[in-house]
């Protein structure tokens, strides 16, 4: 089966950086997929993308070397085992704020014994290879979002939960959830405090620690504090702000 060579990342102690794509285009993902990211996240919760949509981002992203993710719209079973069978190497599921969410996700994305994922992987067959069901527990990454306070609370019973692969930081919800405005995170202690916290506990658990980041210098920033995983912004906002760009300095 083809190798997630994100986990070799992991191993090696060497970043992540991973790209989001929140605009329901094809061509768009192999576009930013082939700008060097090492992972690609198809954003089925806050993006404007429905399944067919995502399939076609799917391939588009297989066609470079990052590894194709996908986060849910939700703790979905159903919905998590399809995104896995089109060929999603990876789920960063939000709203994961007890143990029993955790091992909920993670039993869908493991086959038996491990989980109670159905067989039929379809396109994962083509992605992964035609050994994909003797290797998809090894490779798949379960990754969950820890966005809440309850998520705050439960963190050390989240993190021993066996399968789970790391955690992601939602640093806008849980802005909201300790009572802040979802922008400039680092600049409030509380909210500052709580994401070195599962940072830290995250690392120390050997688990992959990522966050979404508003921008690269961001990323960087949270790449010298310690996390394995970085997005560096979405594509929308991206594109905004290069377009915005543009615009200012024709008119300069």
């Amino acid at each position: 089966m083809r190798a997630n060579t994100l986990r070799q990342l992991k191993a090696e102690g060497r970043p992540i950086v991973n790209a989001w794509l929140s605009i329901g285009s094809g061509y768009a993902a192999e576009a930013i997929a082939h700008q060097g990211f090492d992972a690609a996240t198809v954003d089925c919760q806050h993006g404007m993308i429905g399944f067919e949509t995502a399939i076609s981002m799917l391939q588009a992203i297989s066609s470079t070397t990052a590894i194709p993710l996908v986060r849910p719209s939700g703790l979905v079973a159903c919905d998590i085992m399809r995104f896995l069978d089109a060929g999603a190497y990876g789920v960063i599921c939000p709203m994961i704020s007890t143990a029993r969410d955790a091992a909920e996700l993670v039993s869908a994305c493991r086959y038996p014994p491990h989980g109670s994922r159905s067989f039929g992987p379809a396109r994962g067959l083509l992605y992964g290879g035609t050994d994909y069901l003797d290797g998809a527990n090894r490779e798949i990454l379960v990754l969950g979002m820890i966005e809440t306070r309850e998520g705050l609370d439960n963190l050390e019973d989240i993190l021993a939960v066996p399968g789970l692969d790391g955690i992601y930081v939602g640093p806008n919800d849980l802005s909201l959830a300790l009572g802040h405005r979802p922008e400039n995170e680092s600049s409030v202690p509380e909210v500052a405090n709580a994401i070195e916290l599962v940072r830290r506990r995250t690392v120390e658990t050997g688990k992959i620690a990522g966050i979404f980041c508003s921008n690269g210098t961001a990323a960087a920033m949270r790449i010298a504090q310690g996390f394995d995983l970085v997005t560096p912004g979405n594509d929308a906002a991206l594109l905004r702000g290069a377009m915005r760009d543009a615009v200012n300095a024709s008119r300069a």
